[in-house]
């Protein structure tokens, strides 16, 4: 019960990846490759612009590998009392999850979930995070948004807080809301599903040629 624990709770962070090379290691970790992919899905959406703040709309998935010769998602450290603890108390992970536009691990790539995630809670497995989303989908490469908070992975839905942002997110506030997409027990494989309602300072204009939305919008 500790292993299935301690893997739902990876999952929840996810990790949206996006140091490697997409399709190179798709097939070198993931699922066969479907029939087709959502490579056109829109994943960032532009809702509204008041002339002084931008509402931003992202919604994309974190592969999570517990498992394997690729595995994202590593031990770094342990309490004394974490092996016998019901929450799996002190546990440390840092993990390195790649992040898609849609559920399927071969749909376009667009960034990495890079981070730590510890779990904080003697009663309960909730993690405190502090995870970055590291964009490398075109005009947004090289572009982060950090996410930090409690994750109670036991619930259907969970709240992060979003800290900021370099680049195309700078000063980026908001939240994320994250739910478990699929797990697959016997390869320690989860998707995790993350919707980020971001406010964004400001008519910048990468911002408006990204989402095609102007500021009379």
């Amino acid at each position: 019960m500790a292993k299935l624990l301690i893997c739902l709770t990876l999952i929840v962070i996810s990790s949206l990846s996006m140091g490697l090379p997409s399709s190179t290691y798709a097939r070198k970790t993931g699922p066969p490759a479907p029939d087709s992919t959502d490579e056109k899905e829109l994943w960032i959406q532009n809702i509204s612009f008041d002339g002084k703040q931008r509402r931003v709309t992202i919604h994309f998935y974190v592969q999570d590998l517990l498992a394997g010769e690729n595995k994202t998602v590593h031990e770094v450290a342990r309490a004394s009392i974490t092996a016998d603890s019901p929450s799996d108390f002190g546990q440390v992970r840092v993990l390195d999850d790649l992040v898609t536009v849609g559920p399927d691990y071969h749909s376009t790539p667009v960034a990495r979930a890079q981070g730590l995630i510890t779990y904080a809670d003697l009663q309960v497995a909730a993690l405190a995070m502090n995870m970055n989303f590291f964009f490398t989908a075109g005009i947004f490469n090289g572009s982060t948004i950090c996410i930090l908070g409690r994750n109670q992975i036991n619930l259907p839905e969970r709240e992060l807080a979003v800290a900021g942002g370099t680049g195309f997110f700078r000063n980026a506030a908001g939240y994320a809301i994250t739910k478990l997409y699929s797990y697959d027990a016997e390869k320690e494989y989860g998707v995790l599903e993350y919707t980020l309602y971001l406010t964004l300072p400001g008519s910048s204009p990468r911002m408006v040629a990204a989402t095609g939305i102007h500021a009379d919008v």
